[in-house]
């Protein structure tokens, strides 16, 4: 018995070298796991179910023929799509889940979660997303045109990506005390997520007890995986 995590991949035709390793991955090692969890940005960037990007359209049939063959595939949303919908989920067969997502995982108490929710040193990013998140702000963009909402995504992608260069690095990482605030809230002993493409496994001190952050990695330069069987979670780069 194997679960399979990732994240943060940020697929874009611009880069097809990591779709072709995603996709390779779905191939191999997904068809082995018993199921596979997509923390969220598993694109740059998402406009809507209605996109005809053909890059998109490869990933999503790749995803089918897991979901095809038995193996289930949950999504969750991240920063980058989170407007993924529901024609999305029918064309994919994945089970998109809330953030943050409590489950059992090999006996252990784990919540599951894009990870961008517990960065809250970075209030203007906060802010944002609250807004971005909300259903009536979504529905106003997918009633634009296709053409103008690719301009917004990209206009957005622009600005997030000059203050990112400006920012200190630290505001863009999670809270700790948020990180166990959300730990005791659910009554959980591992939290994993991605978002901060620092991928690690962190000791945290509750004062009563211990519980572990599992943080994944991106995919820009390697794959980066969370494999977890009986034996544990164990972190692994999966190089292109």
């Amino acid at each position: 018995m194997t679960t399979l995590f990732v994240s943060d991949l940020h697929l874009e035709a611009d880069r097809p070298d990591i779709g072709d390793q995603f996709i390779n991955f779905l191939k191999t090692d997904v068809l082995e796991a018993d199921d596979l969890y997509i923390l969220g940005d598993l694109f740059e960037a998402w406009v809507g179910d209605d996109d005809p990007n053909t890059h998109y359209a490869r990933i999503k049939m790749a995803i089918r023929k897991v979901v095809d063959k038995g193996i289930p595939v949950y999504f969750m949303h991240g920063n980058r799509d989170f407007m993924i919908g529901r024609q999305f989920a029918n064309e994919t067969g994945v089970e998109i889940l809330p953030d943050p997502y409590p489950v059992t995982m090999y006996g252990e108490r784990t919540l599951l979660s894009h990870g961008d929710a517990l960065c809250i040193d970075d209030v203007q990013y906060q802010r944002v997303r609250e807004m971005v998140r909300n259903p009536e702000w979504q529905k106003s963009i997918l009633e634009k045109p296709l053409k103008e909402r690719l301009r917004i995504a990209e206009e957005a992608r622009r600005q997030s990506l000059e203050q990112t260069i400006n920012m200190n690095l630290s505001i863009m990482d999670v809270n700790q005390e948020e990180v166990i605030r959300v730990i005791r809230k659910h009554e959980v002993d591992i939290l994993v997520h991605g978002h901060t493409h620092r991928p690690d496994i962190h000791n945290v001190d509750l004062g009563n007890r211990k519980a572990q952050r599992i943080v994944l990695g991106d995919w820009y330069t390697q794959g980066s995986v969370l494999r977890w069987d009986l034996r544990g979670p164990k972190l692994q780069a999966m190089p292109r």
